[in-house]
This record gives structure tokens, C-alpha cells and sequence, in this order.
């Protein structure tokens, strides 16, 4: 191995000649004098670029991790209000759904007009704007509103249930009660007490009314309930018999036709049989009797009731 030495000397260029050990440990010391530059080199650069970030950077870093921590939470808690103010509505919602069927049970039952009470629409409301009042809702002016809402959904939902089941119990009070003429078409041809018997001329005692028309018109349940006797029956020819509660009977003796059974539930105004003449009978009538407490009394007061 030759090592060339170079001076600026006159004569200052040498040639040295090294073999054997002595040109690899050269070698080997050219090479860590090589890297050692290197890693002083690497040194030096990260140095310089440690001494040129300015102090502040850190606290930023940790200023904004912070700010980034707030805004999820604050995000996490928008989340959960919007949730629960969501279910809020969902009840108030299925809240305002349940008065509306009630309210238009109610409507039903009170026979109200169509057009004078729907549920399904909005009410009717209007009225010039007051600017100098107009303003927007804050958020807890909002929160304020719809707990009120709220509290008034309540009140008005347990009023109306008051009101169903007052309704619900005269109206079946009334629907129970016998009232009106067995009837649709025809007259009162023989009245409640002592008369003359029209088969043997006989004085007699009449236990009902009798009410005349033609053969085959229409006899009607004078008040709800259930059908005990639908048959012949001796001196009453084919008899509709019903139960209304209470201790009340009515029964429509001498038809043509019973259109009802024993067990049926019938309503008031339910055609139940057709005019005849069976039994014990001159012509086409119906004999109609209100028991009360199994004693026969006057049905007239029920007759000329209102229906």
C-alpha cells in the first residue's frame, strides 16, 4: 500500500510504502475517521435545529391538545341534550296522539259534527302581528315552553279522562234505560191498565200497551241489552224477552217474526222482530211490557220518554 504525502515545500512529496499490518490498520483508520465526521456531522445539525424552535411551540401543543379535549366534550354534551330534548318531543308527541283519539272518542260520543270538532287538524287561530313583541327564543325560553306544554298536556289528558268516563257511564246509563216506542211506524191502539178484553168482553186488567200498524213492520229494542226469551210463549204468541239491567224488562209479544235469539246482545233501536198477530191477538200489534224488578208497571212514562 502507498500513501502519497503532498507539501506546498519544495520537494515536500513523499511517497510512503506500507505492507502487510501496517496498510490495514491505515485502512481501519480511515474508515472511523470517516464516520466519526459523520456522526459529529448529524450531531451538529439536530443541534442547530433544536436551538432554532422558539420556546412558545410547546405550550401551543399543549393549548390546543386541551381545546380539542373541550370541543368533544362539549360536542359529547350538545349529543346528549339533543338526545333527551329528541325523546322529550317523541312523548309529547305519542302524548298529543292519545288525547286526539280520545278527544274524537269523544266527539263520537257526544254526536258532535264532523265540522265542528277535528282532532286531526290544527285549530283554528289568527290574529294581527304585534312587531314591537316579535323576538326570538332563547334556548332556555324554549326549555321553559315545553315544560309548560308539557304540564298542560298533562292536565288536559287527565280532564278529558274524567270526562270519558262521566260520558262513557250516562251514556250507558241511557242506553240502558228503557225509552221511546217499540216501534218505527204505527199507533197505540189499547193502554195500561183496566179494560174490556177484546176476545171474551170481559173486564180485564192490560199488563202493557199495545201499539198497531202493519204486518211485518218493524219492532225495535226500546233500550240495550240481553235477549233471555225469544220463543212462543202461552198467551203472547212469539215473544221477544230482554234484560237491561238494573231490574228492568221489556218484552214485544204477538210477532210475526223474531229476528233475535236467546244470548244475542242487542242495542238501542235494533230491529228484533216483525209485527204479527200470533197468540192471543185480533190483529197486527205489538204487545210491549216493562218489568221492573219481575212486577209488570206502566210503560208509558218509558214510552213517552225522550229516546
Amino acid at each position: 500500500m502507498e500513501i502519497i504525502c503532498v507539501s506546498r515545500l519544495p520537494g515536500g512529496s513523499r511517497k510512503l510504502h506500507l505492507g502487510g499490518w501496517a496498510a490495514l490498520g491505515a485502512s481501519a483508520a480511515v474508515v472511523v475517521f470517516a464516520v466519526a465526521a459523520m456522526f459529529v456531522g448529524y450531531r451538529l445539525g439536530t443541534a442547530s435545529v433544536a436551538e432554532v424552535r422558539h420556546p412558545s411551540l410547546d405550550s401551543w401543543d399543549l393549548e390546543m391538545q386541551r381545546q380539542r379535549l373541550e370541543l368533544a366534550d362539549a360536542k359529547q354534551s350538545a349529543e346528549d341534550n339533543l338526545n333527551a330534548l329528541a325523546q322529550r318531543l317523541g312523548q309529547l308527541q305519542a302524548h298529543v296522539i292519545r288525547l286526539d283519539a280520545l278527544g274524537q272518542r269523544l266527539v263520537e260520543m257526544g254526536e258532535l259534527g264532523k265540522g265542528e270538532f277535528n282532532f286531526t287538524a290544527r285549530p283554528a287561530l289568527g290574529g294581527p302581528e304585534d312587531q314591537s313583541s316579535v323576538q326570538s327564543n332563547t334556548v332556555p325560553d324554549f326549555l321553559i315552553a315545553l315544560d309548560a306544554l308539557e304540564q298542560k298536556l298533562d292536565d288536559r289528558g287527565q280532564q278529558l279522562h274524567v270526562l270519558e268516563s262521566f260520558l262513557m257511564s250516562s251514556k250507558l246509563e241511557e242506553a240502558v234505560h228503557p225509552a221511546g216506542r217499540p216501534i218505527k211506524k204505527g199507533w197505540i191502539s189499547s193502554y195500561f191498565g183496566k179494560r174490556t178484553d177484546p176476545i171474551n168482553g170481559k173486564k180485564s186488567f192490560h199488563d202493557g200497551i199495545d201499539f198497531a200498524g202493519r204486518m211485518g213492520s218493524e219492532i225495535v229494542a226500546v233500550a240495550s241489552g240481553v235477549v233471555t226469551w225469544s220463543g212462543k210463549r202461552y198467551g203472547y204468541g212469539r215473544l221477544v224477552e230482554i234484560n237491561h239491567g238494573n231490574g228492568l224488562v221489556t218484552r214485544y209479544g204477538h210477532n210475526k217474526e223474531n229476528l233475535v235469539r236467546v244470548g244475542d246482545r242487542v242495542r238501542k233501536g235494533q230491529l228484533i222482530a216483525r209485527m204479527g198477530s200470533s197468540g192471543r191477538s185480533t190483529g197486527p200489534h205489538v204487545h210491549f211490557e216493562v218489568l221492573k224488578n219481575r212486577r209488570r208497571v206502566n210503560p208509558i212514562k218509558y214510552v213517552q220518554a225522550r229516546p
